[in-house]
């Protein structure tokens, strides 16, 4: 996975607000209005959360009647863990060389 694929996902979790989000997504969906009321924000605000969380797969969201849905993807969030795992663990050397030669 490229670096500007794993920025995307990570944006989503650098917000507390959207952090909040989540949480509250934990429970399963979610109605953006029921959003608005827990999280206190603006209606162009909860958008422009749901639109970073949504483009990082973190979130889906579906449109009924007037209002959008929005619930935890399962795919979403394995692709971040996958993302988190490979940052997070050590490089194997091949050759165990110093990185400068005297």
């Amino acid at each position: 996975m490229d670096e500007k694929r794993i920025a995307v996902i990570f944006k989503a979790f650098c917000d507390e607000n959207r952090i909040k989000i989540i949480k509250l997504l934990r429970s399963g969906e979610k109605c953006a209005c029921k959003l608005l009321e827990e999280i206190n924000v603006t209606q162009p605000t909860l958008s422009h959360h749901m639109k970073i969380l949504c483009n990082a797969g973190i979130v889906v969201g579906r449109k009924e009647g007037k209002w959008m849905h929005y619930s935890i993807s399962k795919k979403g969030v394995d692709l971040a863990k996958e993302c988190l795992q490979q940052l997070s663990t050590p490089a194997i050397e091949s050759e165990n060389k110093p990185c400068c030669e005297k």
